[in-house]
């Protein structure tokens, strides 16, 4: 009955006035604090290009080396990386009134120092202890750990750069810098591999390290031109040289604020769990060896293929709106002690956020059941496409689901948690750690790779639930009810369960050993399903498409402007 009542609001004449100047005030401070989604067409743009290029190299990698480098030392890189900035990143960017930039521009020059003793000590793990592979299958192992641990340092050396880009809404940076670093690495892979097929691991580390190492310079070239511009004195930018990125001791000021550097602490205790959690199929596979090289590389294959979206779009949306909810409430808060505009335009976008990521989440689901096999296929050819690949897509796209739903709500979550809040979570995220790598071993011995998806599932639903318990809490006592963005139109939920049956049928009947004409037919039947749901979605879902078009109409009106 609420959401009937609201949708009536929304759809009144009466209130149309009132709707205008309410969706254009928080609309402006939406662009305002979360520019990022101006830029997703370049991103996506720069990502599928990237895409293509992986494609081609698999074609020429062995199922073996594909496995050391994305789920071995990939790893080893990820995990530096992670635990040395990711505690000092959330806390320089949460909100405070009294922040100084000086001491924030020393807490993330921690992160490098941190850095260099993860990539040793993780360094002398992955070649001592960890199972190496043998030299004749594929050589150069103990330099492809040490390129990659450097690589991870390099990369820290630009986070202050990226701390104040990020907190000054430097989106455009962030996406030009990221899709320049990608490209080359790609583009350096695919080239060495067609030269110079003989290297084998070699490839990889110099292709990892000029990634860094542009990623990084990338910032700093544009803070360098930046600084004493005119569009930095029209912000007004908080430093005036590139010197001020430096550490600074002064006898009359903290080296650090000590409040700020003990809210890192806290998110570096959790940093531990969630890695866990994030990259938790790869611990398995690379400290209990449950699958071999090979099987390995496949699974990471199909796992990088059907997290595309999480990639191109949840992804984004979670490291921005982070931002976004940070800025707008005040840490530790309840819903009566904020500002009631600042918490208003909070619960909206959080609404529209969920109901968003829920509808491409069910999208992915309803379709990806048909066109997993002719997707893997297409990608990799019969290595992917055969076996166990399909199988392994199919259960990813739920898996795609959760994580969108997961990603908004803990991006919220995170952002208004108190330090005790947080303190408290990181016992849960110990617990989650616990059953997460009892369950993928287990499961994985049961069911294979498959397991592997299904565990993270299972977590993925745990830490869900978590988050909708502390987001109905936060909101108790006001009238504001942001979860109801995950109850999709029941029209909705038919049309798409009927295009999940006819397109399962189409690819009965069509697909995928029965020559491309009839895969042609197999793709229009899916594509006509995908056009009727989105109409669909268009006509019944006017909350959502109202939002939509009052940002993208902000957008043009300010570009005009």
């Amino acid at each position: 009955m609420k959401w009937f009542q609201v949708h009536r609001w929304f759809c009144s004449v009466q209130s149309r006035r009132a709707l205008e100047k309410l969706h254009f005030t928080q609309t402006q401070k939406f662009l305002s604090w979360c520019p990022a989604i101006s830029h997703l067409t370049t991103r996506i743009l720069f990502r599928v290009l990237t895409f293509a290029l992986n494609a081609f190299t698999l074609r020429y990698v062995s199922k073996e080396i594909i496995g050391i480098v994305n789920v071995r030392l990939t790893l080893f890189y990820t995990t530096v990386v992670f635990l040395a900035r990711e505690a000092f990143r959330r806390a320089c960017l949460s909100h405070s009134a009294q922040q100084s930039w000086r001491h924030t521009i020393h807490l993330t020059w921690l992160a490098v120092p941190l850095g260099i003793c993860w990539s040793l000590t993780l360094g002398w793990l992955w070649l001592h202890i960890l199972e190496v592979p043998e030299p004749e299958l594929i050589p150069h192992y103990n330099i492809g750990v040490w390129a990659f641990g450097f690589s991870a340092v390099v990369e820290l050396l630009a986070e202050p750069f990226w701390v104040l880009a990020q907190a000054h809404l430097f989106v455009r940076l962030k996406v030009v810098a990221e899709s320049l670093a990608i490209i080359i690495r790609c583009s350096v892979t695919v080239i060495l591999v067609l030269l110079c097929p003989q290297w084998g691991l070699l490839i990889f580390s110099l292709a990892q390290i000029l990634y860094t190492s542009v990623l990084a310079l990338s910032y700093v070239v544009y803070f360098a031109r930046f600084l004493g511009s005119p569009e930095a004195e029209k912000k007004p930018f908080p430093l005036r040289r590139m010197i001020d990125f430096l550490p600074r001791f002064s006898s009359s000021q903290e080296f650090l604020d000590w409040k700020q550097a003990w809210l890192a602490w806290s998110f570096f205790k959790q940093s531990f769990l969630k890695q866990i959690l994030t990259e938790g199929e790869r611990y398995v596979m690379t400290f209990l060896n449950v699958l071999s090289f090979g099987d390995q590389g496949v699974y990471d294959i199909v796992n990088n293929l059907g997290s595309l979206v999480a990639r191109f779009i949840f992804l984004p949306i979670e490291e921005s709106f982070y931002v976004f909810f940070a800025k707008v409430l005040e840490r530790g808060k309840k819903v009566t002690n904020q500002r009631k505009e600042e918490i208003s335009t909070a619960s909206e976008v959080l609404e529209s956020l969920l109901k968003l990521v829920t509808l491409i989440g069910l999208v992915i689901v309803a379709f990806g059941y048909a066109y997993s096999q002719l997707a893997l296929d297409i990608y990799g050819g019969s290595m992917l496409s055969g076996g166990s690949g399909p199988v392994l897509l199919r259960c990813y796209c739920l898996y795609v689901l959760l994580l969108a739903i997961n990603g908004v709500t803990e991006c919220f979550t995170f952002a208004s948690m108190s330090k005790e809040d947080v303190d408290r979570y990181n016992y849960v995220m110990l617990g989650l750690s616990v059953s997460f790598l009892c369950l993928s071993y287990y499961m994985t011995l049961w069911l294979g790779s498959v397991g592997f998806i299904l565990a993270n599932c299972f977590n993925m639903g745990l830490r869900i639930t978590h988050s909708l318990l502390y987001i109905v809490k936060y909101y108790k006592g006001s009238p504001y009810q942001p979860l109801t963005g995950l109850l999709p139109s029941p029209v909705v939920v038919s049309v798409l369960a009927v295009s999940a049956a006819l397109t399962g049928y189409s690819e009965v009947s069509l697909c995928c050993d029965k020559g491309w004409i009839l895969r042609l037919g197999h793709i229009m039947v899916g594509g006509l399903c995908f056009l009727v749901t989105l109409g669909v979605v268009v006509l019944s879902e006017n909350k959502l498409t109202h939002f939509i078009r009052s940002h993208l109409l902000s957008r043009h009106q300010r570009k005009e402007q």
